[in-house]
């Protein structure tokens, strides 16, 4: 992919081509960029159920002309009996299960959010319901092509899930993992979501739909039951916001890591690099990247248990002296507690202006792994990025954990509105800055700011390693100079999913949209 997709009536990105689809077939029929964004997450939860699915949490940033932002925080909490010492009582006490039943201790947020968003279109434009599920329910009920991103990602992760209840039924080819071109067939799944499509997305907390989920949880220990499910409630929040000489930058607020992805820009910002794809570039976000985690591993949670608001580490007094923390020439030593997680990441744009930047998850591939053979629905793990010890991020009942998730929206400063964002866990506000500081810095065109090669500091999507990666398209003169200044530099494959699968969707103040998808996914960018 060379150059950006271009239009006027509508733009989608996605990392699954048919999400993509999705979304333009419902702008093209007269939908919202919010109800292209519904289809085309229903339809990605069941093309790409190893990044995420509708038993996964999400987040939404929406911007619409004349308003301020809006964030929409679908994050599911912790079950009523999930306390630490429950969890001591089963045996775990310096680290939360990752895989099974006992993982899914978190009620699954990314449909009401779905349906928090669908509420900000006046009732009398909305489009159907059915519509907008239609797609999802085919490729569930008909089949999907297994791609080979899902291929090798369950052949790596295959060892600690295959046990899992009811993984192996749906996801194995005879206790292996599928080739690429497999059909993947989700009869559950499509009947889950023709159900949703009858009664409405609310019944997933409070109809047959949570009564299933909360039988199978318990029997396969889980500590969510039924009245967790019911007592979910989505939340609409004020998004993180900071100025820069770019324009407004915002995201999303605690329990995500919105607010590290703003201050990298913000300290970036102070470096005044006045080149790109330079020492100085590659080492100023790389060490502003630093500085922002050290802050967010140490106090960032659920807001509700933070000492201060994490808008407070927005404030130019915090940011001039965290800038002033960074030495020019030399790399901090590194590593810290890494965190995992990937996803997927989405954005749409419309006709009348408005633009969504979209992510939705079950943390780690395929979540908990515990699948229910009766609604196809494979349960997050998103518990596991609680802590068992003391402090802002400890687990608690009705509390969310930390989540890597964090959409990115920008008001530049020329009248545009771009939509960003990435798939990658730690390495995503690391993406995010790649991209961004390359097209609205730099000046290089939305497409070829993702397909340039990456840089990832520390663990991220599928590693366990916390070294400096650098995608191997780099002039070898630049990597030597980052090894010279103290990085600890380790070659990746060019377009690695280490890297990330990113994408964007960018409004011109002439109505002008742009879309652009990562070529290290399998996704497309649709304008039109």
């Amino acid at each position: 992919m060379l150059h950006s997709a271009i239009g006027y009536r509508g733009a989608v990105s996605a990392p699954h081509r048919a999400a993509a689809l999705a979304g333009r077939d419902v702008l093209e029929t007269g939908g919202t960029a919010i109800e292209a964004m519904v289809a085309a997450a229903a339809t990605i939860a069941v093309t790409y159920p190893h990044m995420n699915g509708i038993g996964g949490d999400g987040f939404w940033l929406i911007h619409r002309p004349g308003e301020a932002p809006v964030g929409i925080s679908a994050c599911g909490q912790a079950a009523g009996l999930a306390t630490p010492g429950w969890y001591a009582d089963r045996g775990y006490r310096a680290a939360l299960p990752t895989r099974g039943g006992e993982a899914a201790l978190t009620v699954p947020g990314t449909i009401g959010g779905w349906e928090r968003a669908l509420s900000l279109v006046p009732e009398a434009k909305r489009l159907p319901l059915a519509h907008l599920l239609r797609s999802a329910i085919a490729y569930a009920r008909d089949g999907i092509a297994v791609t080979g991103n899902q291929s090798r990602t369950t052949a790596e992760k295959w060892a600690g899930l295959k046990e899992v209840p009811g993984f192996a039924d749906l996801f194995l080819v005879d206790g292996a993992p599928p080739a690429p071109g497999h059909r993947l067939c989700q009869p559950a799944l499509a009947r889950t979501l023709e159900s949703l499509a009858e009664t409405g997305l609310a019944s997933f907390y409070k109809g047959a739909i949570a009564a299933a989920h909360a039988a199978y949880l318990s029997e396969h220990g889980s500590p969510l039951r039924q009245q967790d499910f019911s007592f979910f409630q989505v939340q609409t929040v004020t998004p993180l916001r900071v100025e820069s000489s770019w324009g407004s930058l915002y995201n999303m607020p605690p329990p995500t890591q919105g607010v590290a992805s703003l201050m990298i820009l913000a300290i970036f910002d102070r470096l005044n690099v006045d080149q790109g794809e330079g020492f100085a570039h590659l080492h100023g976000l790389i060490e502003a990247t630093k500085q922002a985690f050290l802050l967010r591993n140490a106090h960032l949670g659920d807001p509700s248990t933070m000492a201060e608001q994490a808008q407070s580490w927005l404030d130019v007094s915090v940011l001039d002296k965290l800038t002033g923390r960074i030495d020019r020439e030399n790399a901090l030593p590194w590593p810290h507690v890494p965190k995992q997680g990937d996803t997927v990441w989405m954005g749409a744009a419309d006709a009348d202006g408005t633009v969504v930047s979209f992510i939705q998850s079950v943390f780690w591939e395929f979540g908990s792994g515990l699948t229910c053979p009766e609604t196809g629905v494979v349960f997050q793990n998103r518990g596991a990025g609680f802590s068992l010890g003391d402090g802002p991020n400890q687990l608690a009942p009705g509390k969310r954990p930390f989540h890597t998730l964090n959409p990115a929206l920008a008001q530049l400063s020329d009248g545009r509105v771009l939509a960003y964002g990435t798939m990658g866990g730690e390495g995503q506000p690391q993406t995010q800055a790649a991209v961004f500081t390359r097209f609205a810095q730099f000046g290089t065109d939305l497409q070829q700011a993702i397909t340039a090669p990456r840089w990832l500091l520390g663990k991220t999507w599928g590693d366990d390693t916390t070294t400096l990666k650098l995608e191997d398209r780099f002039d070898p003169f630049l990597v030597n100079q980052l090894k010279n200044a103290g990085h600890q530099i380790e070659l990746i494959p060019e377009f690695s999913d280490l890297a990330g699968h990113a994408g964007a969707v960018l409004r011109h103040p002439t109505g002008l949209l742009e879309a652009a998808s990562d070529p290290r996914s399998d996704g497309d960018a649709v304008a039109f």
